[in-house]
């Protein structure tokens, strides 16, 4: 397992970096396969802002990955706040696989809604012309999975929907919850 620790904005100190590699070397202990490990530390400079040390933490296993941050006075707090979240998430995935296994096939997703159905949201801000502007860009690989595991990654990552590529198909999909709590899955075709 490798483990990465990075800085922005601060300086991690050699001991920090250590207890940091001592602590997350115990994420294994949930029998996952977790590949590599990655911890930002960084400072969140406003006067106004008390908890300026964030640690962010970001678990990559076999299939999925487990990412959790926290916020708190001095780094090693911040730490052990986001390792108590990523272990919750991490064995809160080992208990979804194990039901898993013991339990019988879910039923299908439910059928996407019609077109009129959707509502196209109102932009929020605007560059002075009516358009809305683009704040943020992300890029990532997107591992072909069946609707089952997005459906379990959305869940951990606690997102309203998940980009994925669909083992069965090979077209990019995206899987979303719905108003009324179900979830929908929008496939790209051609």
């Amino acid at each position: 397992m490798e483990i990465v620790v990075r800085a922005k904005n601060t300086k991690v100190e050699p001991r920090v970096q250590e207890i940091t590699r001592d602590k997350l070397g115990k994420v294994t202990r949930f029998g996952l396969d977790v590949q590599r490990v990655e911890v930002d530390f960084s400072e969140i400079r406003n006067p106004r802002v008390h908890d300026c040390e964030l640690c962010e933490v970001t678990v990559h296993l076999k299939r999925h990955f487990v990412k959790a941050h926290a916020a708190s006075t001095d780094q090693l707090a911040a730490l052990d706040l986001t390792i108590d979240k990523v272990e919750h998430q991490v064995s809160r995935l080992k208990e979804r696989k194990v039901d898993r296994m013991h339990r019988p096939r879910r039923k299908k997703l439910a059928p996407l809604p019609a077109l009129e159905e959707w509502e196209e949201p109102a932009p929020e801000s605007s560059n002075g012309d009516g358009h809305a502007e683009i704040i943020k860009t992300k890029q990532f690989t997107a591992k072909p999975m069946t609707v089952d595991e997005a459906a379990m990654q959305m869940d951990l990552l606690g997102h309203a929907f998940y980009l994925f590529q669909d083992a069965a198909s090979g077209h990019a999909s995206v899987l979303y919850r719905r108003r009324d709590g179900h979830l929908g899955l929008i496939e790209a075709v051609g």
